[in-house]
């Protein structure tokens, strides 16, 4: 059998620009809902099922790793844990067992590219932002799951960590990375949170991965984004390309905080869904700035013109769930 390059997450938002870039004909991919009739080498099963990794890595040179959980809320801590930890901890074990030479694994700005203000931009060299993340539950399992990902991969298969920030751009099924656009079409962003956003275009993180799968060093991660923005500024673009009027009112950072926190305990009380819930709120409140001059460097990372990006999610949403 000719060795294959084995997909996870091949599905999802990112997995499926992956995949248009991919020789078909030599990918494998482990997922849980069916494929379309295809050239894909198909295993239906999931990274949490022992016996479907094993059948998944068995023959395959090279594992592209997005399986993964977006969510928010507290409440799935225990399945992020279980998705992003234990699944890819099974994952680099079994890809060891049979001789797996290369994984590239997606993770998030978000473990390293997190701060409580807007005065530095963040790269690779920084320390994680425990005190912030740790408030998280789902960049909490990511940072466990390069961590995991690094302590199984030792020794091989070579290990290569991708950092992307907020992915937009069209082709989101689920919504899982553009649904804080489709609340701001329909009129569900109330304020202008205080603080800052990093995005990128999905395409062009795909295009990052497939580079990072025979450029990217063993053992390095790479920071992937576009510009890095105030929510203001962010906000106005996204009403000049949409044409749909965004919020007007801006609050300091404390007064924000306490404002949130009252409309919670409020919404909360009428056993209604708050418009910010907790996480939100604390997250909009922090600046995700970072550089991506060490992609840009070694991988040929680039991230094509912001307003185009926007422009194309905000066609996609609107063509998709609001016509």
């Amino acid at each position: 059998m000719d060795k294959k390059v084995l997909v996870t997450g091949a599905t999802g938002f990112l997995g499926t620009h992956l995949m248009s870039r991919l020789d078909l004909k030599k990918v494998r991919v482990l997922a849980r809902e069916n494929l379309p009739e295809g050239e894909v080498d198909f295993i239906k099963g999931s990274i949490l099922e022992e016996e479907s990794v094993k059948r998944a890595v068995e023959g395959v040179v090279a594992i592209y790793h997005l399986a993964g959980k977006v969510v928010r809320e507290p409440d799935d801590v225990s399945e992020l844990y279980r998705v992003h930890v234990e699944g890819t901890s099974l994952l680099c074990r079994a890809a060891k067992e049979a001789g797996v030479k290369r994984i590239v694994l997606a993770s998030t700005s978000g473990t390293i590219a997190v701060s409580s203000d807007g005065d530095r931009v963040l790269n690779e060299t920084d320390v994680t932002p425990l005190s912030l993340i740790g408030k998280w539950p789902y960049y909490t399992s990511k940072l466990y799951q390069e961590q995991v990902a690094r302590k199984e991969c030792s020794g091989g298969p070579e290990l290569i960590i991708l950092n992307p920030s907020l992915l937009l751009g069209p082709g989101d099924r689920k919504l899982s990375s553009t649904g804080d656009i489709l609340k701001f079409l329909v009129g569900e962003v109330p304020i202008i949170p205080p603080g800052g956003v990093s995005f990128v275009d999905v395409r062009d993180v795909a295009e990052a991965f497939t580079s990072a799968m025979e450029r990217g060093k063993p053992g390095q991660c790479y920071l992937l984004g576009g510009p890095n923005w105030t929510f203001s500024k962010f906000f106005d673009r996204l009403e000049r390309i949409s044409k749909v009027k965004g919020p007007a009112v801006k609050l300091p950072k404390a007064i924000y905080r306490f404002t949130g926190t009252v409309a919670n305990t409020f919404y909360d009380h009428w056993k209604k869904a708050s418009p910010i819930d907790r996480v939100s709120r604390e997250m909009s409140e922090c600046f995700w700035y970072l550089d991506a001059s060490k992609a840009e460097r070694e991988l040929g990372f680039r991230s094509r013109d912001p307003h185009q990006t926007l422009n194309e999610t905000v066609s996609y949403i609107k063509r998709n769930f609001l016509d």
